[in-house]
C-alpha cells in the first residue's frame, strides 16, 4: 500500500503548527493581534520595507478570530494611516471564511454564504480605499486578488487584479499564490491553465524565488482531484518528478535562495510534492530543513496536517535508515 494514502483522522501526535513559522516578529504581531494592542502592531508593521514580508505580517495580524472592534478603534485613531484599513480588510476575508467554512461549496449553507459574502464586501470596501489611497500597496492588491476569486468576480477580474499587484511589485509571492488557485479547477479554472501559470512563473522568475513552489502546488493540486491509484500514479511519472526538481532547482533548492519569513511553506510544499513522489532523499534533505514547522498547507490535503507530515517525514526518514 502507498503509504501516503489519504486516510480517515487519528489521534493528534504531540507536534503543533506554529502560525508564526519560527519568525519572531510574526510571533509578536500574533500576541498584539490577539490582546488589540494595535499600537504595538502599526510599529511593527510600518517598520517593515519587503512587500512579501509585509504582506505576510498583515496577514497573520488579520488571522485572529471573529469580530475585532479594536481595529475600528484604530482606524478611528489614525484616519489619515491606510495601516489600520488595510488590517481590518484582510481580517474580513479572514472572518468571512470562518463562516463559509473550508469546504466546497456544495457543503454550505444558503445563511453562511450570505454571511460570507456581507463579510466579503466590507473587506472589499476596505481595500478599495487602501488603494486609492496608497497607490504603491501590493498588499492591497494580493487581498483584491483573494477577494476576486471569493466574491466569485472570474477568471479576468482577478488576473487584473494580480496584475496590479505585479506593477508593484513583479514577484509578489502571495498575489502569485491566489492566482493559481484562481486557476485550478474547483475555482472554475482547469488543470491546463494552472500548470501553465506554474511553468509560465518558473520560466521567467530570477533564480532563486520562492516562487518555485507554484509547480509544487500546482501538482498537488491536480493530484487531489485524482481518484486513488491514478493520484499516485500521476505523482510518480516521470513527466511530473522532472518538473518538480527543475522547480526545486531554481527555487529553494538554488544557492541564490534566501529563507524570508513564511519559508516553511515553500519546503513543506516542496517536501511534500518530492515525498508522494517517491523521491525519498530529495524528500528527507527538505524535511531536515523543515524541522518542526510543519505548516498547515498543504498537508491538509491529506487529512489532519501534523498527522500527514509525521506519518510522511516518519516513512521518509525509515526509507533513509534513520
Amino acid at each position: 500500500m502507498w503509504p501516503f494514502r489519504r486516510r480517515k483522522p487519528a489521534d493528534v501526535p504531540q507536534l503543533t503548527i506554529d502560525p508564526a513559522m519560527g519568525d519572531e516578529t510574526a510571533a509578536r504581531l500574533i500576541a498584539a493581534s490577539e490582546a488589540g494592542d494595535w499600537r504595538t502592531i502599526s510599529d511593527l508593521i510600518s517598520a517593515v520595507e519587503d512587500p512579501d514580508d509585509h504582506t505576510f505580517y498583515v496577514y497573520q495580524t488579520a488571522s485572529v478570530s471573529g469580530p475585532q472592534s479594536w481595529m475600528d478603534e484604530w482606524v478611528a485613531a489614525e484616519p489619515r494611516s491606510t495601516l489600520p484599513l488595510l488590517v481590518k480588510g484582510a481580517h474580513a476575508i479572514q472572518w468571512a471564511w470562518e463562516a463559509r467554512g473550508g469546504g466546497r461549496a456544495s457543503t454550505v449553507s444558503s445563511e453562511a454564504f450570505k454571511v460570507f459574502f456581507k463579510r466579503l464586501k466590507l473587506a472589499e470596501d476596505c481595500l478599495d480605499d487602501v488603494t486609492e489611497r496608497d497607490t504603491d500597496s501590493a498588499t492591497a492588491w494580493s487581498f483584491l486578488v483573494i477577494l476576486g476569486r471569493a466574491r466569485e468576480l472570474g477568471i479576468e477580474e482577478t488576473r487584473r487584479r494580480f496584475e496590479e499587484a505585479r506593477k508593484r511589485h513583479p514577484w509578489h509571492v502571495e498575489a502569485h499564490e491566489q492566482m493559481l488557485q484562481q486557476l485550478c479547477r474547483k475555482w472554475g479554472g482547469s488543470h491546463e491553465q494552472m500548470h501553465r501559470f506554474a511553468a509560465e512563473t518558473l520560466d521567467a522568475m530570477p533564480t532563486g524565488s520562492p516562487l518555485g513552489q507554484l509547480t509544487a502546488a500546482a501538482h498537488m493540486e491536480h493530484w487531489l482531484e485524482l481518484p486513488a491509484g491514478e493520484d499516485e500514479e500521476y505523482l510518480r511519472s516521470d513527466e511530473v518528478t522532472a518538473q518538480l526538481y527543475t522547480a526545486a532547482n531554481r527555487s529553494v533548492l538554488h544557492p541564490d535562495y534566501v529563507r524570508r519569513p513564511r519559508w516553511p511553506t515553500m519546503h513543506n510544499a516542496f517536501a511534500m510534492a518530492f515525498a508522494y513522489s517517491g523521491e525519498i532523499h530529495t524528500a528527507g534533505v527538505l524535511f531536515d530543513e523543515i524541522g518542526d514547522l510543519v505548516t498547515a498547507w498543504p498537508w491538509q490535503y491529506n487529512g489532519r496536517p501534523v498527522e500527514a507530515f509525521l506519518r510522511s517525514r516518519d516513512h521518509v526518514f525509515g526509507q533513509l535508515g534513520r
